[in-house]
């Protein structure tokens, strides 16, 4: 059987890895400055296959500090690949027409490491996920709601290498902090992906445990932050998120008093509140502590609602450069409040706490959602609240003083450099879109604005600049690092970035679709290898898939969606060949902790800690 699609030959891909320096981009992705023993997850192959017509797509993993590793592809045996497959993850063949055994055979220290998945003749352009939906509910006001997928995130909670998804459920009655009225309870499910089960969609339920919030959390995007990751590293993730009385834990046993209400009106002021580790194999409660910091006095917050003491952000951040900690946050409008847990598998204990109020121009700083890495390169997390930066010690690092926004990103902007920038959005009308050093807060460049700047994006997405592109709500076109201003007559969309074609561009995703910047016909342009036809994207405007990240197959991302009855998730993986080969971008910490964030606030699409675009080839003009 020949191989079907395009491809380099062995020669010219040798050649482009030495004269272009690949494997200098990808030490990159070790991020120097952190500890050489940092924690990290161990990741298995992520093998995946996926139908494109009547092709099939092989791809992936490529391991962190793999280099020269030879790869063949096997179908019953039968080698598929005419030579060996050097620095390049992703396999396209012709679709067998019965099921069919595919093995990746991988060469390492002159030994034979074999991956299997099994091709059945239903294989679709995406994998399936069937979810068990919850029921629906009435209020005490008799009001019915019924229920959406809506965030998700991922973390191997089993310790088999490989990720499982946590969905939260959101009720059609969930509601922003400023609106009164009453919610259904929350949910958090953990499923298996199919493909790493050996069964197919029709054979299982993946679902292997869920939580109920219960009554006394309301539903809404800046209630529940939940964070996924492999706190104490035993090899298997944790879920920590906040909880209160009524909770019920994976295995049906309740948080706190089981009885008790403390919902007045649909608001939620009063009572206990609690912060809670669960175990990511069963999804039982391992550990409740008093959340830090309380509410306290509503009012002194600033309202009588619980508009401004109810706005949460949660991240992961290495503040030791070794271990990961929980930083659960609280407040951005006015005072801030962020708290750092460390979690050793058998105690949940406070490393620090930041209240903005003992540091002059910090509180008011805050955003809808938060940025986590090395910004001064002293090995440790930094957290980018948005116009303010908090140390990892606790204590601040900076505040422009510019206040609350509604999107960050935090990315190296530069080709040439590792240090991180910062291009973030501001809902004073005065300070507009800033590009700032991420050390810092010094200004590089701002752009005015005499409105709420609600958007905002950043993304490599024209080779004939140099470094990232950024652009916001507040004007038509982007502007280069420098502050050039191009294309003014032209909207560029601002929800979401992805990488999916097979070049080092990035793409932008937004409603449905995947685009792409033509900048020779000077157009946004729809992909069509990206079909999520009979799928929904979530959150209203800002139309966020469930997650984007690079969970599973070659260094490219993929968008996880729901159908519109949400009886099933859809992760959807690139089909598109492509000649460059880099390590899984969750072995990039500043990447893996963006991802950990995603479902925090307003999403942000996941950064990386290092430059990857297509300047990584090009000497700067």
């Amino acid at each position: 059987m020949t191989d079907a699609r395009i491809r380099i030959s062995p020669i010219k891909i040798r050649i482009i890895l030495i004269v272009l320096g690949l494997f200098t981009v990808i030490s990159l992705m070790a991020q120097p400055a952190y500890a050489p023993d940092i924690q990290k997850e161990k990741l298995g192959r992520g093998l995946v296959l996926l139908r494109d017509g009547d092709s099939l797509v092989v791809s992936w993993r490529l391991l962190e500090g793999e280099k020269k590793v030879p790869f063949s592809v096997y179908q019953e045996g039968k080698r598929l690949n005419e030579q060996n497959i050097w620095g390049d993850t992703f396999f396209k063949t012709i679709a067998p027409e019965e099921e069919a055994t595919i093995t990746l055979s991988a060469i390492k220290d002159n030994r034979e490491f074999l991956y299997t998945q099994i091709y059945h003749p239903n294989l679709k352009e995406y994998i399936s996920i069937p979810l068990s939906k919850p029921a629906d509910g009435t209020t005490p006001d008799g009001r019915r709601y019924t229920y959406s997928a809506n965030d998700a995130s991922v973390g191997d909670m089993d310790g088999d290498g490989e990720y499982e998804v946590i969905l939260k459920w959101d009720p059609s009655n969930s509601r922003d902090n400023s609106h009164e009225g009453y919610t259904g309870n929350v949910y958090l499910d953990c499923y298996k992906i199919p493909c790493f089960t050996h069964a197919s969609a029709e054979e299982s339920t993946p679902l292997l445990w869920r939580i109920n919030l219960g009554p006394n959390i309301r539903a809404g995007a800046h209630y529940t932050q939940f964070l996924v990751y492999d706190f104490d590293g035993n090899g298997r993730a944790e879920l920590i998120t906040k909880t209160a009385d009524g909770t019920i834990d994976g295995t049906g046993t309740a948080i706190g008093d089981a009885n008790a209400n403390w919902v007045t009106n649909g608001r939620i002021l009063h009572g206990p509140e609690y912060l809670t580790v669960f175990d990511g194999l069963t999804g039982k409660a391992l550990q409740t502590v008093s959340y830090q910091p309380p509410r306290g006095n509503v009012e002194s917050w600033g309202d009588k609602t619980g508009n401004r003491s109810d706005r949460f952000l949660a991240a992961v951040a290495y503040l030791d450069g070794k271990h990961p900690s929980a930083v659960m946050c609280r407040g951005y409008y006015t005072q801030s409040y962020l708290a750092a847990y460390d979690w050793d598998g058998k105690d949940l204990s406070l490393r620090w706490l930041f209240d903005s109020q003992k540091f002059p121009g910090y509180s008011g700083q805050g955003n809808h959602n938060l940025r986590v890495g090395d910004v001064d390169g002293d090995g440790c997390d930094e957290i980018t609240y948005g116009a303010m930066a908090v140390d990892h010690d606790g204590t601040g690092l900076y505040t422009t003083r510019m206040g609350h926004g509604d999107a960050i990103h935090q990315y190296a902007f530069y080709p040439d450099s590792t240090q991180l920038q910062i291009w973030d959005v501001h809902e004073n009308r005065k300070d507009g879109s800033v590009f700032r050093d991420a050390k810092t807060g010094r200004v590089i460049f701002q752009i005015p604005s005499d409105s709420d700047v609600g958007r905002g994006m950043a993304a490599d997405i024209d080779p004939t600049n140099y470094g990232l592109e950024m652009w916001s709500a507040s004007q038509q076109g982007y502007f280069d690092v420098k502050g050039n201003h191009y294309h003014t007559n032209i909207s560029f969309p601002q929800n979401s970035a992805v990488w999916w074609d097979g070049d080092l561009l990035r793409e932008l995703l937004d409603r449905h679709a995947v685009l792409k910047w033509n900048w020779n016909t000077q157009k946004v342009e729809t992909l069509k290898d990206f079909r999520a036809q009979g799928c929904i994207f979530n959150n209203g405007t800002k139309q966020n898939p469930c997650l984007s990240a690079d969970i599973l197959g070659d260094w490219r991302e993929e968008v996880i969606v729901r159908d519109y009855a949400s009886t099933e998730l859809r992760i959807y993986s690139t089909t598109i060949p492509t000649e460059y080969g880099f390590p899984c971008l969750m072995f990039d910490i500043p990447y893996r902790l963006s991802v950990a964030a995603e479902n925090v606030g307003y999403n942000q699409p996941p950064e990386p800690g290092f430059f990857l675009g297509s300047d990584l080839y090009k000497k700067k003009k």
